[in-house]
Protein backbone atom coordinates (compact mmCIF):
# COMPACT_ATOMS: atom_id res chain seq x y z
CA UNK A 1 0.00 0.00 0.00
CA UNK A 2 1.43 3.59 -0.84
CA UNK A 3 0.91 6.29 1.27
CA UNK A 4 0.54 9.49 -0.56
CA UNK A 5 1.02 12.66 1.05
CA UNK A 6 -1.86 14.89 1.61
CA UNK A 7 -2.19 17.84 -0.98
CA UNK A 8 0.51 16.73 -3.41
CA UNK A 9 -1.34 13.67 -5.51
CA UNK A 10 0.53 11.01 -6.36
CA UNK A 11 4.01 11.59 -4.34
CA UNK A 12 4.74 9.56 -1.49
CA UNK A 13 5.55 11.20 2.03
CA UNK A 14 7.67 14.40 2.42
CA UNK A 15 10.63 14.72 4.65
CA UNK A 16 9.00 16.04 7.88
CA UNK A 17 5.64 14.09 7.09
CA UNK A 18 4.29 11.88 9.91
CA UNK A 19 4.46 8.98 7.66
CA UNK A 20 7.97 9.26 7.20
CA UNK A 21 8.77 8.68 10.80
CA UNK A 22 7.66 5.48 11.89
CA UNK A 23 10.13 3.61 13.61
CA UNK A 24 11.52 0.69 11.35
CA UNK A 25 12.72 -3.02 12.71
CA UNK A 26 16.15 -2.58 15.33
CA UNK A 27 15.21 1.18 16.09
CA UNK A 28 16.13 2.05 20.22
CA UNK A 29 13.32 3.95 21.65
CA UNK A 30 15.91 5.54 23.76
CA UNK A 31 17.57 7.67 20.99
CA UNK A 32 14.04 9.44 21.51
CA UNK A 33 14.69 11.66 24.77
CA UNK A 34 17.85 12.71 23.25
CA UNK A 35 16.26 14.18 20.18
CA UNK A 36 13.49 16.15 22.87
CA UNK A 37 16.35 17.05 25.37
CA UNK A 38 17.75 18.91 22.16
CA UNK A 39 15.28 21.03 21.48
CA UNK A 40 13.62 21.57 25.34
CA UNK A 41 17.46 22.64 26.39
CA UNK A 42 17.00 25.59 23.58
CA UNK A 43 14.12 26.95 23.89
CA UNK A 44 14.33 26.73 27.61
CA UNK A 45 16.86 29.86 27.40
CA UNK A 46 12.80 31.78 27.15
CA UNK A 47 14.12 31.08 31.45
CA UNK A 48 17.48 32.76 31.20
CA UNK A 49 16.25 36.05 28.77
CA UNK A 50 16.90 38.62 31.96
CA UNK A 51 20.69 37.60 31.31
CA UNK A 52 20.21 40.20 28.55
CA UNK A 53 17.83 42.97 30.19
CA UNK A 54 21.10 45.07 32.12
CA UNK A 55 23.48 45.01 29.07
CA UNK A 56 20.42 46.17 26.66
CA UNK A 57 19.15 49.03 29.42
CA UNK A 58 22.68 50.53 28.53
CA UNK A 59 22.74 50.02 24.74
CA UNK A 60 23.07 53.70 23.90
CA UNK A 61 25.89 55.73 26.05
CA UNK A 62 25.32 58.72 27.78
CA UNK A 63 22.63 60.43 30.71
CA UNK A 64 19.42 59.88 30.30
CA UNK A 65 17.06 63.12 29.25
CA UNK A 66 13.67 63.98 31.57
CA UNK A 67 11.99 63.14 28.40
CA UNK A 68 13.88 59.24 28.42
CA UNK A 69 12.94 59.15 32.39
CA UNK A 70 8.74 60.14 31.93
CA UNK A 71 8.24 57.95 28.50
CA UNK A 72 5.25 56.00 28.11
CA UNK A 73 5.39 51.85 26.94
CA UNK A 74 4.32 53.39 23.52
CA UNK A 75 6.60 55.53 23.31
CA UNK A 76 9.44 52.65 24.40
CA UNK A 77 8.22 50.90 21.46
CA UNK A 78 9.79 53.09 19.12
CA UNK A 79 12.04 55.69 20.13
CA UNK A 80 15.47 55.42 19.05
CA UNK A 81 16.95 58.16 21.65
CA UNK A 82 16.36 56.70 24.79
CA UNK A 83 17.41 53.33 26.73
CA UNK A 84 15.07 51.04 27.22
CA UNK A 85 13.49 50.31 30.91
CA UNK A 86 13.80 47.01 32.11
CA UNK A 87 10.37 47.05 32.79
CA UNK A 88 10.01 47.61 28.73
CA UNK A 89 12.03 44.93 28.35
CA UNK A 90 10.12 42.18 30.72
CA UNK A 91 7.51 42.22 29.03
CA UNK A 92 8.92 39.80 26.39
CA UNK A 93 9.47 37.43 29.32
CA UNK A 94 5.55 37.76 29.42
CA UNK A 95 4.63 37.08 25.96
CA UNK A 96 6.74 34.37 25.94
CA UNK A 97 4.76 32.36 28.36
CA UNK A 98 1.50 33.65 26.98
CA UNK A 99 1.98 32.67 23.73
CA UNK A 100 3.49 29.34 24.96
CA UNK A 101 0.30 28.56 26.45
CA UNK A 102 -1.44 29.81 23.75
CA UNK A 103 0.18 28.31 20.70
CA UNK A 104 0.45 24.48 22.37
CA UNK A 105 -3.84 24.92 22.86
CA UNK A 106 -4.46 26.41 19.34
CA UNK A 107 -1.59 24.01 17.28
CA UNK A 108 -1.52 20.95 19.70
CA UNK A 109 -4.33 19.21 17.55
CA UNK A 110 -2.15 20.33 14.32
CA UNK A 111 0.73 18.69 16.22
CA UNK A 112 -1.55 15.14 16.66
CA UNK A 113 -1.92 15.26 13.15
CA UNK A 114 1.32 15.98 11.23
CA UNK A 115 3.42 14.24 13.77
CA UNK A 116 6.47 15.67 16.28
CA UNK A 117 9.01 16.10 13.24
CA UNK A 118 7.11 18.87 11.87
CA UNK A 119 6.14 20.51 15.00
CA UNK A 120 9.94 20.23 15.95
CA UNK A 121 10.95 22.02 12.68
CA UNK A 122 8.80 24.90 12.51
CA UNK A 123 9.96 25.45 16.50
CA UNK A 124 13.52 25.91 15.43
CA UNK A 125 11.99 27.94 12.95
CA UNK A 126 10.15 30.52 15.20
CA UNK A 127 12.09 30.06 17.96
CA UNK A 128 15.45 30.98 16.20
CA UNK A 129 14.38 33.45 13.63
CA UNK A 130 12.22 34.75 16.97
CA UNK A 131 16.28 35.48 18.37
CA UNK A 132 17.42 36.34 14.84
CA UNK A 133 14.93 39.26 14.60
CA UNK A 134 15.13 40.31 17.82
CA UNK A 135 19.03 40.98 17.42
CA UNK A 136 17.74 43.44 14.01
CA UNK A 137 15.59 45.00 17.14
CA UNK A 138 18.69 45.62 18.84
CA UNK A 139 20.53 46.94 16.30
CA UNK A 140 17.68 49.13 14.98
CA UNK A 141 17.18 50.22 18.41
CA UNK A 142 13.42 49.01 17.73
CA UNK A 143 11.81 47.58 21.26
CA UNK A 144 8.93 46.53 18.82
CA UNK A 145 10.67 44.39 16.90
CA UNK A 146 12.63 42.86 20.01
CA UNK A 147 8.99 42.02 20.91
CA UNK A 148 7.80 40.71 17.84
CA UNK A 149 10.81 38.66 17.03
CA UNK A 150 11.79 37.28 20.62
CA UNK A 151 8.08 37.62 21.88
CA UNK A 152 5.28 36.55 19.82
CA UNK A 153 7.62 34.21 16.86
CA UNK A 154 9.75 32.96 19.33
CA UNK A 155 6.85 32.59 22.04
CA UNK A 156 4.91 30.55 19.44
CA UNK A 157 7.94 28.28 18.62
CA UNK A 158 7.87 28.12 22.77
CA UNK A 159 4.34 26.23 22.45
CA UNK A 160 4.99 23.52 19.86
CA UNK A 161 8.86 23.33 20.36
CA UNK A 162 7.36 22.24 24.44
CA UNK A 163 4.79 20.15 23.66
CA UNK A 164 6.11 17.91 20.54
CA UNK A 165 8.00 15.45 22.25
CA UNK A 166 4.58 14.81 24.95
CA UNK A 167 2.42 12.15 23.23
CA UNK A 168 5.64 10.60 21.31
CA UNK A 169 8.07 9.90 24.86
CA UNK A 170 4.15 8.38 26.29
CA UNK A 171 3.58 6.45 23.60
CA UNK A 172 7.46 5.13 23.25
CA UNK A 173 7.53 4.44 27.29
CA UNK A 174 4.23 3.29 28.26
CA UNK A 175 6.00 1.10 31.28
CA UNK A 176 7.88 4.57 32.34
CA UNK A 177 5.43 7.24 31.25
CA UNK A 178 6.64 9.75 34.20
CA UNK A 179 10.29 8.78 33.87
CA UNK A 180 9.71 9.31 29.90
CA UNK A 181 8.51 13.05 30.27
CA UNK A 182 10.39 13.95 33.18
CA UNK A 183 13.50 13.35 30.87
CA UNK A 184 12.56 15.49 27.80
CA UNK A 185 10.48 18.74 30.23
CA UNK A 186 14.25 18.91 32.12
CA UNK A 187 15.38 20.16 29.49
CA UNK A 188 13.31 23.15 29.96
CA UNK A 189 14.22 24.02 33.16
CA UNK A 190 17.83 23.30 32.24
CA UNK A 191 17.56 25.92 29.45
CA UNK A 192 18.77 28.75 31.25
CA UNK A 193 21.39 27.08 33.24
CA UNK A 194 23.48 25.83 29.64
CA UNK A 195 22.08 29.34 27.70
CA UNK A 196 22.65 32.44 30.53
CA UNK A 197 26.82 31.41 30.88
CA UNK A 198 26.87 31.00 27.07
CA UNK A 199 24.97 34.58 26.65
CA UNK A 200 27.76 35.66 29.60
CA UNK A 201 30.47 34.60 27.52
CA UNK A 202 29.03 35.51 24.00
CA UNK A 203 28.50 39.12 24.97
CA UNK A 204 32.31 39.33 26.72
CA UNK A 205 33.45 37.99 23.49
CA UNK A 206 31.45 40.52 21.42
CA UNK A 207 31.61 43.34 23.45
CA UNK A 208 32.99 46.58 22.09
CA UNK A 209 33.13 50.43 23.27
CA UNK A 210 30.05 50.90 20.73
CA UNK A 211 28.24 47.94 21.58
CA UNK A 212 27.27 45.77 24.38
CA UNK A 213 27.70 42.78 22.24
CA UNK A 214 23.81 41.98 22.43
CA UNK A 215 22.71 41.40 18.98
CA UNK A 216 25.65 39.59 17.88
CA UNK A 217 25.03 37.24 20.82
CA UNK A 218 21.66 36.76 19.87
CA UNK A 219 22.44 35.55 16.32
CA UNK A 220 25.58 32.94 17.45
CA UNK A 221 23.06 31.79 19.68
CA UNK A 222 19.72 31.56 17.46
CA UNK A 223 22.78 29.61 14.66
CA UNK A 224 23.72 26.94 17.46
CA UNK A 225 20.43 26.19 18.39
CA UNK A 226 19.03 25.89 14.96
CA UNK A 227 21.56 23.44 14.74
CA UNK A 228 20.10 21.79 17.77
CA UNK A 229 16.68 22.22 17.41
CA UNK A 230 17.01 20.36 13.86
CA UNK A 231 19.18 17.44 14.94
CA UNK A 232 16.01 17.01 17.65
CA UNK A 233 13.20 17.46 14.92
CA UNK A 234 15.03 14.89 12.71
CA UNK A 235 15.97 12.61 15.23
CA UNK A 236 11.71 12.47 16.15
CA UNK A 237 10.06 8.82 15.18
CA UNK A 238 6.93 7.74 16.49
CA UNK A 239 6.22 3.67 17.26
CA UNK A 240 3.94 1.97 14.79
CA UNK A 241 -0.02 1.90 15.71
CA UNK A 242 -0.32 -1.13 18.51
CA UNK A 243 3.46 -1.62 19.56
CA UNK A 244 4.20 -2.01 22.80
CA UNK A 245 7.73 -2.48 24.60
CA UNK A 246 9.04 -6.50 24.46
CA UNK A 247 7.68 -8.35 27.17
CA UNK A 248 5.77 -5.73 28.56
CA UNK A 249 2.06 -5.65 29.18
CA UNK A 250 -0.33 -2.79 30.84
CA UNK A 251 -1.26 -2.95 34.21
CA UNK A 252 -4.54 -5.24 35.05
CA UNK A 253 -7.55 -3.14 34.93
CA UNK A 254 -8.99 -2.38 38.56
CA UNK A 255 -12.24 -0.68 39.66
CA UNK A 256 -12.11 3.08 40.12
CA UNK A 257 -7.99 2.58 38.45
CA UNK A 258 -6.63 5.64 38.23
CA UNK A 259 -4.98 4.53 34.92
CA UNK A 260 -7.08 3.92 31.59
CA UNK A 261 -6.38 1.51 28.44
CA UNK A 262 -8.92 3.56 26.40
CA UNK A 263 -8.71 7.26 24.75
CA UNK A 264 -11.09 10.46 24.90
CA UNK A 265 -11.25 12.56 22.00
CA UNK A 266 -9.60 16.37 22.15
CA UNK A 267 -12.57 17.69 21.08
CA UNK A 268 -14.24 16.37 24.08
CA UNK A 269 -11.83 16.50 26.89
CA UNK A 270 -12.22 20.28 27.95
CA UNK A 271 -16.11 19.02 28.26
CA UNK A 272 -14.95 17.22 31.40
CA UNK A 273 -14.80 18.36 34.98
CA UNK A 274 -11.46 16.17 35.30
CA UNK A 275 -9.64 18.58 32.73
CA UNK A 276 -10.61 21.42 34.36
CA UNK A 277 -9.69 19.97 38.07
CA UNK A 278 -6.32 19.04 36.43
CA UNK A 279 -5.92 22.70 35.17
CA UNK A 280 -6.48 24.28 38.86
CA UNK A 281 -4.00 21.77 40.08
CA UNK A 282 -1.37 22.47 37.46
CA UNK A 283 -2.15 26.40 37.48
CA UNK A 284 -1.77 26.50 41.70
CA UNK A 285 1.18 24.10 41.58
CA UNK A 286 3.01 26.62 38.59
CA UNK A 287 1.36 29.90 40.02
CA UNK A 288 3.47 29.53 43.74
CA UNK A 289 6.52 28.14 42.11
CA UNK A 290 6.24 30.74 39.73
CA UNK A 291 5.52 33.39 41.91
CA UNK A 292 9.00 32.71 44.07
CA UNK A 293 11.44 32.08 41.28
CA UNK A 294 10.11 35.34 39.41
CA UNK A 295 11.55 37.11 42.93
CA UNK A 296 14.04 35.43 44.35
CA UNK A 297 17.03 37.31 44.04
CA UNK A 298 15.07 40.14 45.65
CA UNK A 299 13.43 37.98 48.49
CA UNK A 300 16.79 36.22 49.63
CA UNK A 301 18.73 40.13 49.50
CA UNK A 302 16.08 41.71 51.34
CA UNK A 303 15.28 39.10 54.24
CA UNK A 304 19.38 38.13 54.91
CA UNK A 305 20.34 41.19 53.85
CA UNK A 306 23.91 41.65 56.08
CA UNK A 307 24.14 38.37 57.30
CA UNK A 308 24.68 37.56 53.66
CA UNK A 309 28.10 38.90 53.86
CA UNK A 310 28.66 38.80 57.71
CA UNK A 311 26.99 41.58 59.46
CA UNK A 312 24.23 40.49 60.96
CA UNK A 313 22.95 43.72 62.71
CA UNK A 314 22.43 45.65 59.11
CA UNK A 315 19.10 45.56 57.23
CA UNK A 316 18.84 45.92 53.05
CA UNK A 317 18.39 49.71 53.40
CA UNK A 318 21.46 50.45 55.25
CA UNK A 319 23.87 48.47 53.34
CA UNK A 320 25.97 50.65 51.17
CA UNK A 321 26.14 50.18 47.13
CA UNK A 322 28.99 48.45 47.06
CA UNK A 323 27.81 46.19 49.76
CA UNK A 324 24.31 45.42 47.73
CA UNK A 325 26.35 44.94 44.66
CA UNK A 326 28.36 42.19 46.98
CA UNK A 327 25.01 40.29 48.21
CA UNK A 328 23.33 40.98 44.62
CA UNK A 329 25.88 37.88 43.56
CA UNK A 330 25.48 35.62 46.17
CA UNK A 331 21.56 35.98 45.18
CA UNK A 332 22.19 35.30 41.92
CA UNK A 333 23.79 32.25 42.98
CA UNK A 334 20.88 31.69 44.93
CA UNK A 335 18.73 31.61 41.86
CA UNK A 336 20.87 29.18 39.77
CA UNK A 337 20.46 26.81 42.78
CA UNK A 338 16.54 27.23 42.29
CA UNK A 339 16.69 26.50 38.50
CA UNK A 340 19.16 23.55 39.12
CA UNK A 341 16.74 22.14 41.35
CA UNK A 342 13.74 22.92 38.90
CA UNK A 343 15.45 20.58 36.84
CA UNK A 344 16.27 17.77 39.18
CA UNK A 345 12.90 18.29 40.16
CA UNK A 346 11.16 17.37 36.76
CA UNK A 347 12.93 14.18 36.57
CA UNK A 348 13.05 13.25 40.03
CA UNK A 349 9.35 13.61 40.60
CA UNK A 350 8.06 12.45 37.34
CA UNK A 351 10.44 9.35 37.65
CA UNK A 352 8.96 8.51 41.19
CA UNK A 353 4.97 8.77 40.16
CA UNK A 354 5.52 6.07 37.83
CA UNK A 355 5.01 3.91 41.76
CA UNK A 356 3.47 6.30 43.57
CA UNK A 357 0.83 7.21 40.86
CA UNK A 358 -0.02 10.75 39.63
CA UNK A 359 -2.92 11.94 42.30
CA UNK A 360 -0.37 10.78 45.37
CA UNK A 361 2.53 12.71 43.77
CA UNK A 362 0.45 15.77 43.75
CA UNK A 363 -0.90 15.37 47.40
CA UNK A 364 3.11 15.14 48.05
CA UNK A 365 3.42 18.24 46.11
CA UNK A 366 0.55 20.09 47.70
CA UNK A 367 1.18 18.96 51.69
CA UNK A 368 4.86 18.88 51.59
CA UNK A 369 4.04 22.49 49.99
CA UNK A 370 2.15 23.79 52.19
CA UNK A 371 3.90 22.88 55.50
CA UNK A 372 7.84 24.15 53.61
CA UNK A 373 5.88 27.62 53.18
CA UNK A 374 4.46 27.97 56.50
CA UNK A 375 7.78 26.84 57.89
CA UNK A 376 9.60 29.36 55.40
CA UNK A 377 8.91 32.81 57.42
CA UNK A 378 9.90 31.05 61.36
CA UNK A 379 13.31 30.00 59.31
CA UNK A 380 13.62 34.06 57.51
CA UNK A 381 12.65 35.40 61.38
CA UNK A 382 15.50 32.87 63.03
CA UNK A 383 18.22 33.74 60.75
CA UNK A 384 18.38 30.31 59.63
CA UNK A 385 20.07 30.80 55.69
CA UNK A 386 20.99 26.75 55.21
CA UNK A 387 17.23 25.79 56.51
CA UNK A 388 15.12 28.41 54.20
CA UNK A 389 17.71 27.94 51.28
CA UNK A 390 16.88 23.97 51.71
CA UNK A 391 13.12 24.71 52.14
CA UNK A 392 12.59 26.70 48.93
CA UNK A 393 14.93 24.71 46.63
CA UNK A 394 12.93 21.47 47.60
CA UNK A 395 9.55 23.76 46.89
CA UNK A 396 11.57 24.65 43.15
CA UNK A 397 11.81 20.91 43.04
CA UNK A 398 8.09 20.17 43.18
CA UNK A 399 7.02 22.76 41.07
CA UNK A 400 9.47 21.62 38.38
CA UNK A 401 8.03 18.12 38.85
CA UNK A 402 4.32 19.24 38.79
CA UNK A 403 5.32 20.21 34.86
CA UNK A 404 6.92 16.90 34.03
CA UNK A 405 4.17 14.59 35.89
CA UNK A 406 1.23 16.41 34.69
CA UNK A 407 1.44 14.92 30.96
CA UNK A 408 1.36 11.33 32.33
CA UNK A 409 -1.96 12.61 34.64
CA UNK A 410 -3.28 13.43 31.27
CA UNK A 411 -2.69 10.24 29.63
CA UNK A 412 -3.73 8.28 32.85
CA UNK A 413 -7.18 9.75 32.51
CA UNK A 414 -7.63 11.02 28.77
CA UNK A 415 -5.51 7.96 27.40
CA UNK A 416 -2.94 8.82 24.82
CA UNK A 417 -4.11 8.83 21.55
CA UNK A 418 -4.94 12.75 21.74
CA UNK A 419 -2.53 13.26 25.16
CA UNK A 420 0.04 16.03 23.19
CA UNK A 421 -2.99 18.20 22.01
CA UNK A 422 -4.95 17.77 25.39
CA UNK A 423 -1.65 18.57 26.89
CA UNK A 424 -1.35 22.05 24.69
CA UNK A 425 -4.85 23.33 25.73
CA UNK A 426 -4.00 22.73 29.32
CA UNK A 427 -1.00 24.73 28.94
CA UNK A 428 -3.20 27.84 29.41
CA UNK A 429 -3.03 27.51 33.32
CA UNK A 430 0.86 27.38 32.67
CA UNK A 431 -0.21 31.41 31.08
CA UNK A 432 -2.73 32.32 33.62
CA UNK A 433 0.06 31.14 36.52
CA UNK A 434 2.63 33.44 34.69
CA UNK A 435 0.57 36.43 35.28
CA UNK A 436 -0.99 35.49 38.53
CA UNK A 437 1.94 34.44 40.56
CA UNK A 438 4.14 37.14 40.14
CA UNK A 439 1.30 39.58 40.49
CA UNK A 440 0.70 37.97 43.97
CA UNK A 441 4.44 38.21 45.19
CA UNK A 442 5.18 41.71 43.76
CA UNK A 443 2.36 43.52 44.65
CA UNK A 444 1.78 41.92 48.59
CA UNK A 445 5.32 42.81 48.61
CA UNK A 446 4.80 46.22 47.79
CA UNK A 447 2.03 46.94 49.76
CA UNK A 448 3.83 45.53 52.92
CA UNK A 449 6.52 47.70 52.05
CA UNK A 450 4.31 50.70 51.67
CA UNK A 451 3.30 49.77 55.12
CA UNK A 452 6.61 50.18 56.45
CA UNK A 453 8.02 46.12 56.64
CA UNK A 454 10.63 45.30 55.80
CA UNK A 455 12.79 41.86 55.72
CA UNK A 456 11.12 38.64 56.35
CA UNK A 457 7.87 41.09 57.38
CA UNK A 458 7.68 41.95 54.02
CA UNK A 459 7.22 38.65 52.44
CA UNK A 460 5.25 36.47 55.12
CA UNK A 461 1.61 37.54 53.62
CA UNK A 462 3.23 36.67 50.25
CA UNK A 463 4.23 33.31 51.34
CA UNK A 464 0.88 32.45 53.43
CA UNK A 465 -1.06 33.00 50.35
CA UNK A 466 1.11 31.14 48.25
CA UNK A 467 0.13 28.46 51.33
CA UNK A 468 -3.41 29.12 50.21
CA UNK A 469 -3.39 28.07 46.67
CA UNK A 470 -1.57 25.14 46.82
CA UNK A 471 -4.56 24.31 49.33
CA UNK A 472 -7.21 25.11 46.48
CA UNK A 473 -4.64 22.59 44.81
CA UNK A 474 -4.78 20.35 47.08
CA UNK A 475 -8.68 20.23 47.09
CA UNK A 476 -9.08 20.28 42.90
CA UNK A 477 -6.50 17.26 43.08
CA UNK A 478 -8.85 15.70 45.80
CA UNK A 479 -11.73 15.58 43.69
CA UNK A 480 -10.47 13.87 40.83
CA UNK A 481 -11.83 10.68 39.58
CA UNK A 482 -11.78 8.34 36.91
CA UNK A 483 -13.83 8.92 33.92
CA UNK A 484 -17.09 7.88 32.82
CA UNK A 485 -16.59 5.64 29.95
CA UNK A 486 -19.56 7.45 28.16
CA UNK A 487 -16.69 9.64 27.31
CA UNK A 488 -14.28 7.04 25.57
CA UNK A 489 -14.06 6.75 21.99
CA UNK A 490 -15.00 3.50 20.26
CA UNK A 491 -12.34 1.03 19.69
CA UNK A 492 -13.34 1.07 15.94
CA UNK A 493 -13.13 4.86 16.28
CA UNK A 494 -9.41 4.42 17.45
CA UNK A 495 -8.82 2.26 15.01
CA UNK A 496 -9.76 4.23 12.32
CA UNK A 497 -7.71 6.94 13.77
CA UNK A 498 -4.41 5.38 13.98
CA UNK A 499 -4.97 3.80 10.58
CA UNK A 500 -5.10 6.90 8.83
CA UNK A 501 -2.28 8.59 10.79
CA UNK A 502 -0.10 5.94 10.91
CA UNK A 503 -0.87 3.92 7.29
CA UNK A 504 -2.66 0.74 7.45
CA UNK A 505 0.82 -1.28 6.63
CA UNK A 506 2.86 -0.41 9.64
CA UNK A 507 -0.02 -1.78 12.25
CA UNK A 508 1.21 -5.29 13.98
CA UNK A 509 1.23 -7.41 16.70
CA UNK A 510 2.35 -6.38 19.90
CA UNK A 511 6.22 -7.02 20.85
CA UNK A 512 6.45 -8.21 17.30
CA UNK A 513 8.79 -5.53 15.37
CA UNK A 514 11.86 -5.74 17.83
CA UNK A 515 12.34 -2.28 18.72
CA UNK A 516 14.15 -1.96 21.67
CA UNK A 517 15.22 -5.23 23.63
CA UNK A 518 16.78 -3.13 26.53
CA UNK A 519 20.32 -2.50 24.90
CA UNK A 520 22.13 1.17 25.15
CA UNK A 521 24.09 1.33 21.95
CA UNK A 522 26.40 3.31 20.49
CA UNK A 523 24.07 5.64 18.36
CA UNK A 524 22.05 6.30 21.67
CA UNK A 525 25.17 6.35 23.64
CA UNK A 526 26.35 9.33 21.14
CA UNK A 527 22.96 11.34 20.66
CA UNK A 528 22.50 11.27 24.68
CA UNK A 529 26.50 12.76 24.83
CA UNK A 530 25.82 15.84 22.45
CA UNK A 531 22.65 16.55 25.08
CA UNK A 532 24.51 15.56 28.27
CA UNK A 533 27.79 17.47 27.43
CA UNK A 534 26.32 20.93 27.19
CA UNK A 535 23.85 19.87 30.16
CA UNK A 536 27.28 19.39 32.40
CA UNK A 537 29.06 22.14 31.70
CA UNK A 538 26.06 24.34 32.60
CA UNK A 539 25.51 22.70 36.07
CA UNK A 540 29.65 22.94 36.59
CA UNK A 541 28.66 26.77 36.22
CA UNK A 542 25.72 26.79 38.56
CA UNK A 543 27.79 24.83 41.39
CA UNK A 544 30.80 27.00 41.45
CA UNK A 545 28.54 30.29 41.62
CA UNK A 546 26.28 29.23 44.31
CA UNK A 547 29.34 27.88 46.22
CA UNK A 548 29.44 31.77 47.84
CA UNK A 549 25.73 31.04 49.19
CA UNK A 550 27.08 29.03 51.85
Amino acid sequence: MTVISEGYPGRGPGILDRERIIAKPGFNRWLVPPAALAIHLCIGMAYGFSVFWLPLSAALPGEASEACKTMSLFTALFTTDCNWRMADLGWIYTLFFVLLGCSAAIWGGWLERVGPRKAGFVSACCWCGGIAIASLGVITHQLWLMWLGAGVIGGIGLGLGYISPVSTLIKWFPDRRGMATGMAIMGFGGGAMVGSPLAQKLMEYFRTDASPGVWQAFLAMAAIYLVFMMGGAFGYRIPPAGWRPEGWTPPAAKRKAMITEHHIHLRDAHKTKQFWLIWIVLCMNVSAGIGILGAASPLLQEIFAGRLIGLPELSFSQLSAEQQLQIAGIAAGFTSLLSLFNIVGRFFWASISDRLGRKNTYYVFFLLGILLYASAPTFAHMGNQLLFVAVFCIILSMYGGGFSTVPAYLADIFGTQFVGAIHGRLLTAWATAGILGPVVVNYIRQYQVNRGLEGADAYSATIYVLCGMLFIGLIANALIRPLDDKWFMKPEEVAALQARSAGAEARIEHGSFGIDRGRFDLPALLAWVAVGVPALWGAWFTLVKTAALF
